[in-house]
Formats: structure tokens, C-alpha cells, sequence
């Protein structure tokens, strides 16, 4: 972003939050963090913005809060943002003017409902050197992470080919994002770092375990699933695996009264974590290109694997997502998630937890602590009739060892 066009954006700021001093009639939050990431999930269902794309966003915005909280308090190693300490600003009004920014730059058709929001975050905050101070650095941390991240891959294009035989029909919904596999990582250089090894060969009693599980428990028609299970495969939609860790985060950290730039640190090493996931998941879907359960089931007897008996109808009892098998996103996710929590608030396992559907928030699951979480997200994957075990335990690894590198390569204590 060039320098008058980042002054008027700053200038703008000023504005509104003279608005908002003016207009003052409520307390703000007492966690800024917290309500800009509802804010972010809220912008991104209207604008339908969801999947790798929204962890893209999500990240860049908590990675630009904590690169403005640590400008003021200085607690933290910055990411992306080298601008001079600004200890007599306010952290809060800093937080939410890096947030504010971000959203309104990666989805600009909320710009006016995002001005509205930004206006109501600073209702209590006086006016003052330290508010426009507060202003004037999270606009620059949130420009600064922008343009860090505007080269990572993000935008190339969908270049993926279906593999096929000349008059061979194959399914023709394209994959979603297959361009994420040459995203650019936070934490570390190269999305193949945490690729495993290849999933199991189709002829071993490993994978014929996988596939008899598989197909006992996650048929649409399944006399082994139990009800319990059944009602958790329907909870877990796509939206709620993704939302899941960012309620789990919420939760943890007022429960643990962390202060800003504890929570923004938290929140920002999450949402790397998370975008992570699909980029790691990404170069090793699509460079293994392993069959689904309902490709394998309806084709077991061409497996060269005597213990793998097709079923010409077997269907799973949850939708099969449009990209390969191996490895499996929700196990990445759970695996990383359940990491960075562990790390930050220094316990094997925090916890309790309750996640909402996100479709309806009347809807909820308790867990005793993030492993419990995490454990349930697998499982699912099974009895939904979608991934198979395999994927799974190597995908909880995967998510753990990319969380730790990014524990330990970002917002690294100040010495």
C-alpha cells in the first residue's frame, strides 16, 4: 500500500473513532480480540467466504492484532510489522483498527457494515494521543501484513487435472481450492515439509482394516453405527469442524482472563495453525490423489486385496468432500488446534469445552478438555463414511508437528 493512500485510510480512522467518541453510550468489550474474530466469522458467512480462503483471512487479521498489540506492549516478537514502539497508544483501539482494516481490504462489499462495527468497538475508548495513536498503528501493522502476504499464492490459478483415460467419465465438480497446495505457510517455508508418507498399499491387512471399518460404520445404511454417533456425524458439518477451535479459543481464553497480547498471541498462532492445515493438507491430497471411501467400497475387487469385499451400493452417510482422501483436513485441524492450546496456556489439555452449531447455537456439544475435541473429530470422519483410519492418525500428527513449528518460530517472547 503506498504511503498517501495508507495516510488516508489513517486519517479515516481518526474519523471514525471521533464518531465514535461522540456517539458513546455503552461499555466496550472487555476482550477486543474475541469480538473481532465473531466479527470476522460474521463478515465472512455474509460475503460466503468460507473453507481455506476464510482460514487466509482469519490469519492475516489475527497476525495483524497481534502484530499492533505487541507495537504497544511489546511482549512479543512482531511478524510482519517493523514500525517504531508505540507504548503510549492503546492497545485495544490498535487491535481493532488492524482488524477493521484487514476485513474491510480482503472483503470489501462488508466495508460499510465493518465501519458501523468499528465505530461500536470504540464507543468507550476516550479521546485523546493514545487513541489516535492506537489508530495510526493498527492501520500500519494491518498494511503491513497485507502486503507480506499478497505474494503467498493465494490468487494463482486452479491448475489442477483431473487424472483420467481418454472416454472415461470422471465426476466433473472441480476440486475446491487445489491452488492452496502452493500456498505460502506461516511458521515455515514449504507447504510439502509436513507431507507423509504414502497412504497404505491397497494389497496390506492395514488398509483392509481401514476399509472394513470404514465401510461397517459409515454406510448411509449402517446397522453397527450407534445412534450417538450417528448424532455427532450430523453435528459435525464442514462449518462447525472449522469453527469449532476458534469457539474453543474464545472459551479458553476468558475463561483464563489473558490479557490483549496474551489473546492476540493466542488467537494469532490459531489462526496460522489453522490456515496452515490446508496448505499441508493441500500438496499431500492432491499429490497422493487417494481414493474415498465410496470410490474404494464400490470397487473393492479391484484392489488386488482379497479382505476388501465390494459393495456395488454402499454409500457414506455423510456428504464426500470434492477433494482426495489422504490426508484428512478435520484430523489436521483437531491435531493443530489441540496443540497450540496446549502450548500457549501451558496444559496438557485445557478444557472444558462447549461448541455451538453454527447453524444454530441451540445446538451444542460439551467435551471434557481439546483432546476429547479433537478425538470426536476423527472419529466422525469414519462414522460419516468419508475418510479412513489411517488418514486419520497421520493426520493428528501432521497438525500437531505444524502447530509446534509455529508455536516456536512466531510471537517468540521479547528478551
Amino acid at each position: 500500500m503506498n504511503q498517501p493512500t495508507l495516510r488516508l485510510r489513517i486519517a479515516a480512522m481518526h474519523l471514525l473513532f471521533g464518531m465514535a467518541w461522540a456517539a458513546a453510550s455503552a461499555g466496550a468489550s472487555a476482550d477486543v480480540v474475541t469480538d473481532w474474530n465473531a466479527v470476522a466469522f460474521d463478515t465472512m458467512k455474509a460475503a460466503n467466504v468460507a473453507g481455506a480462503p476464510a482460514a487466509r483471512v482469519l490469519a492475516i487479521m489475527h497476525v495483524a492484532m497481534a502484530d499492533a498489540v505487541e507495537t504497544v506492549q511489546n511482549r512479543h516478537v512482531r511478524l510482519a510489522y517493523r514500525g517504531a514502539l508505540q507504548p503510549g497508544a492503546s492497545p485495544e483501539v490498535a487491535a481493532a483498527a488492524a482488524a477493521h482494516a484487514v476485513l474491510a481490504a480482503l472483503v470489501p462489499g462488508q466495508r460499510a457494515r465493518l465501519d458501523e462495527v468499528l465505530v461500536g468497538s470504540m464507543a468507550a475508548q476516550p479521546a485523546g494521543a493514545g487513541r489516535d495513536a492506537g489508530a495510526t498503528v493498527g492501520a500500519e501493522a494491518a498494511a503491513a501484513v497485507l502486503a507480506e502476504r499478497a505474494g503467498d499464492n493465494s490468487s494463482v490459478p486452479d491448475t489442477y487435472r483431473p487424472v483420467t483415460a481418454p472416454g472415461v467419465w470422471i465426476p466433473t465438480t472441480p476440486p475446491l481450492t487445489a491452488e492452496y497446495a502452493r500456498v505460502k505457510p506461516w511458521g515455515f517455508e514449504r507447504p510439502d515439509q509436513f507431507r507423509p508418507g504414502p497412504p497404505p498399499a491397497l494389497a496390506g491387512a492395514q488398509y483392509a482394516r481401514d476399509y472394513n471399518e470404514t465401510k461397517s460404520l459409515g454406510g448411509v445404511r449402517s446397522t453397527q453405527r450407534t445412534a450417538a454417533q450417528t448424532d455427532a456425524v450430523k453435528f459435525w458439518t464442514q462449518q462447525n469442524l472449522f469453527a469449532s477451535w476458534y469457539q474453543a479459543t474464545q472459551q479458553l481464553a476468558v475463561a483464563r482472563k489473558l490479557g490483549v497480547a496474551d489473546s492476540a498471541r493466542l488467537f494469532a498462532t490459531m489462526a496460522m495453525s489453522i490456515a496452515d492445515t490446508f496448505i499441508v493438507d493441500w500438496d499431500a491430497k492432491f499429490h497422493y490423489n487417494f481414493w474415498r471411501p465410496v470410490t474404494a467400497i464400490r470397487n473393492g475387487d479391484v484392489d488386488g486385496n482379497d479382505a476388501t469385499e465390494r459393495d456395488a451400493a454402499w454409500a457414506p452417510s455423510n456428504v464426500t468432500p470434492m477433494h482426495p482422501e489422504y490426508p484428512s483436513q478435520a484430523a489436521i485441524i483437531g491435531g493443530a488446534g489441540s496443540t497450540v492450546l496446549a502450548a500457549l496456556l501451558n496444559e496438557p489439555s485445557p478444557g472444558p469445552l462447549t461448541i455451538s452449531d453454527t447453524a444454530d447455537p441451540k445446538l451444542t456439544r460439551s467435551y471434557a478438555n481439546a483432546g476429547v475435541l479433537a478425538e470426536e473429530q476423527r472419529n466422525v470422519r469414519i462414522w460419516g463414511g468419508i475418510h479412513f483410519r489411517t488418514s486419520l492418525e497421520t493426520s493428528d500428527r501432521m497438525g500437531q508437528a505444524l502447530a509446534r513449528q509455529v508455536v516456536e518460530n512466531t510471537y517468540r517472547p521479547v528478551k
